[in-house]
């Protein structure tokens, strides 16, 4: 995948991640700023996404650790998990929101 499909996709992704957020019961903020897209709970934790251009990667960190996300036949896949990262956002969002963050 070269540099422009790459932000393509994480584009395509942070909209879709916004979009599973609006879908949600519980108050979390949404900010993106230069790459980074930062959901904050309303317990006061986050969850923050950065777009890593050079290693074309997705970082996440979350309340349950950091996890690298590589793009693997369409979809982002953890390299240490290999769950994808819609399993991963319905998990994680169900620890620190209380509901699952589902992905469209």
């Amino acid at each position: 995948m070269n540099e422009v499909e790459f932000n393509d996709n994480i584009d395509e992704l942070y909209v879709a991640i916004e979009d599973a957020v609006d879908e949600l019961e519980a108050d979390v903020d949404c900010e993106i700023s230069g790459g980074v897209l930062t959901l904050k709970a309303p317990d006061g934790s986050a969850m923050i996404f950065s777009r890593q251009s050079a290693s074309r990667e997705l970082w996440l960190a979350a309340r349950s650790g950091g996890f690298h996300y590589s793009w693997v036949d369409g979809q982002w896949y953890c390299q240490r998990t290999e769950q994808s990262l819609a399993q991963m956002l319905a998990e994680i969002g169900l620890e620190q929101i209380g509901e699952e963050l589902v992905l469209g």
